[in-house]
Formats: structure tokens, sequence, C-alpha cells
């Protein structure tokens, strides 16, 4: 009995020594950043006038907006201008004269007045921080996320088994990789700290969520429950992907609760944490494969009518393309809503298929850090098809009900 407790022993110590240790590099990443961002500049040296070029790209304004930024670019160095939109709409000319001022640790700021206060400095220096910092800020973000997905592993160390523990911290170790090297720009107003935030949580939640479904968990919905609302609010934070935030509002928020009811009426007789799962019958297949046709073209031709103002997209048409292929993914995800609500083995190809749309969206919209859920999506999609195939097959005689 000594010799088996050991070795467990030393992987439980090694664990908290991990967990210990991340938690101290992401602590020290935040002060790190923070620090950073509220230096003083001090004094500032200045160095002349600079002509800047406007990058219309970046604007797409109309009388909706009150502020309407303009950006101006020489090589990497920029200037923002705040303009109304009455004076946005009066603004002809495609350059600026730039008054640039240096630092004392050589940080260029630029401003379109001569005459800068120390506040003024303070604010514009502190901004430029924010953006030169933000792989430290990333990665004391999913250092946090990263550790507490070593603690769940810890703590329900005898629920996972050594696969299901390696996948998913492989998943949320890539993801701390990927954050770091592709920091999210600002959108809609909202730092792009906020927004990588929002995407490790929202691969975090996801690929729980997926394991516990993979493991037939009726838990996974109260994971659901919260991956809904992070995606919720990302949609509402890059104004976009509405077909999705819609379909998650007004129907996965409440069939999450609804599955949850269901799965805990069907139970299996051997082991209280499994549910009973079976599969679809073909001719019930083509019906939904036409129903998700007939929702992808209906739904993407009503919302690519809607002037919805983002500044996520620069490109009408590749807006639209993702319109239609978030629709697509909206009819998929309510099938696969469907079936896991009735415990069917075809929720797992409906996983394959979102996944894959999915993978395309982010690449157009160049979210790689999601791309790693969506690796996590596909590699345990497959795990829980053989999963359940498994269960199904050694229940065969069994014909349990969909409610």
């Amino acid at each position: 009995m000594k010799k088996y407790l050991e070795p467990n022993k030393k992987i439980r110590t090694a664990e908290i020594v991990i967990l210990v240790l991340l938690v101290i590099g992401s602590l020290f990443s935040f002060i790190t950043g923070f620090s950073r961002v509220n230096a003083d500049p001090g004094k500032l040296e200045y160095a002349g006038t600079v002509e800047m070029i406007r990058d219309r790209s970046l604007e797409d304004y109309d009388e909706d907006y009150s502020v309407c930024d303009v950006t101006y670019f020489k090589g990497d160095d920029y200037l923002i201008v705040h303009y109304s939109y009455d004076e946005y709409e009066q603004l002809e000319s495609d350059s600026i004269t730039a008054h640039e001022f240096i630092t004392e640790n050589g940080t260029h700021l630029f401003f379109n007045h001569s005459e800068v206060d120390a506040l003024e400095a303070k604010e514009l220096y502190s901004e430029l921080m924010v953006d030169k910092e933000m792989p430290i800020f990333n990665l004391g973000i999913s250092l946090f996320i990263l550790a507490i997905s070593l603690l769940i592993m810890t703590v329900y160390a005898t629920v996972f088994t050594t696969y299901e523990k390696i996948w998913f911290l492989s998943i949320m170790v890539l993801a701390t990789i990927f954050s770091v090297i592709f920091p999210e720009e600002s959108a809609n107003g909202i730092n792009g700290i906020v927004i990588m935030l929002l995407y490790l949580l929202d691969t975090f939640l996801n690929i729980l969520c997926e394991l516990l479904i993979s493991k037939q968990s009726r838990y996974n919905f109260l994971v659901s429950v919260a991956v809904e609302i992070t995606e919720i609010v990302m949609s509402i934070v890059l104004m976009y992907r509405f077909a999705t935030m819609v379909t998650t509002l007004f129907f996965w928020l409440p069939i999450d609760i609804l599955s949850f009811i269901n799965w805990s009426r069907h139970k299996d007789d051997e082991s209280d944490e499994l549910t009973i799962v079976r599969r679809l019958k073909g001719y019930q297949e083509v019906l939904i494969i036409i129903a998700i046709i007939v929702w992808t073209f209906v739904v993407g031709y009503f919302i690519s009518g809607l002037d919805i103002a983002t500044d996520f997209y620069n490109n009408e048409k590749l807006e639209t393309l993702i319109i239609y292929i978030d629709a697509c993914a909206s009819a998929v995800g309510i099938a696969n809503g469907l079936f896991i609500f009735f415990r069917l083995r075809e929720q797992w190809l409906a996983w394959y298929i979102s996944a894959a749309l999915e993978t395309i969206i982010n690449i157009l919209s160049g979210q790689y850090v999601l791309l790693i859920l969506k690796l996590g999506y596909f590699t345990n999609t497959t795990y829980g098809y053989i999963k359940w195939s498994r269960y199904i097959k050694s229940h065969a005689e069994e014909k349990p009900s969909l409610f």
C-alpha cells in the first residue's frame, strides 16, 4: 500500500508546486504590466513636426457615432485624433502635421498640437504602454486561467483519466502560448486585453464543457451556462455574429437548463455519474440537414440586410460571408443542442461541422487564439464519439426513451 501511495503523493506535490508557480507568474506579469503602464513619462523633449498619413481603411462611421477616431501613421508610429461626427464629415485631408515629443525612456509621443500638459502626456503614454505591454497582460491572464485548469484537474483527480487531464491541460498551455504570440487589437473602443480575456475564458469553459459531455456527465450543462454568457458578451463587445448571439440567448440558455433536467432523469443503472445515450435513424438525419440549409439562407439573408456598425471588420464582402457562415453555424448549433437534449450520439457529428465552420470564421477574423479551442473540439469530439459509441453498443438491447 505504501509503494502505491508514494507515486501519487509525489504527483500531487508536483501539481501543487506548479500551481503555486503559475499563480506567482500571473501576479508577477500583472504587477510588471501595471507598473510600466502607470510609470511617469518624465520630462518631454520636443522633437519637431512630422507629416503623418491618414488610414481610411480603419474608418466606417455614420451619424450614429458621436466620436470618430481617425488614425494617422508614419511607419510604426501613429497618432489617433478624436473628432465629432460633424467634424469628421468636414475632414478632407489625408495627412496631418503631428508634433513629436520624446520621453525620458525614449518613447515617441505624437499630438496634433504643440502645447502639451503633463496630464495629457501621461494619458497618451499610458495608452501606448498598454498596447506595448499587451503580451505581458495576456500572459498574466492565461497563466491565471491555466492555474484554475490545473486546480480543477488536481481537486477532481479521481474523476478524470490521465488522457483527459493531459488533453485538457495541453489545450490550455497552447492557448497561453498563442495569447502571447498573437495579441488582440482593440475593437469598438474595447481594449485588446479585455478581448483576449474573453477568448481565453471562452476556451477554458468550452473545453471543460466538451470534456464533461464526452464523459456523459449532466454537469456539463452548468458549465455550458457560463459558456453562453461569455459568448453573448463577446458578440456584444465585438459587434458581430448576431445569429449566434440570438441563438445562444433564446435557445442555448433554455436548452441547457432543460437538458440538465432531462439528463438527470436518465442516469445509468450502474453509475449515477453517467447518462444513458442513444442514436438517430437515417431519415431523421436527412430532415435535419434540409432544415439547416433553409435556416442558413433565410437567417443569413435577413442579418446581411441589417446596418450594424462595427470596426472589427473593414471589408464588407468579408463581413457578409461571415454572416452566412455564422447563420449556418447557428443552425448546426440548434441541431446540436437538440441532439444533446435528447442524448443522441449525432451531436458529435454536429460538433465536427460546427468546429469546422467556427475555424473558418476564426481564421477570416484573425482570432488565432480561438483556433486552439477548435483543436480541442476536433480532438475531444473524436474521443467523445468513440466513448458514446462503445456505450451504445454495450447497451444495444436497451431502448431508452427520449424524455
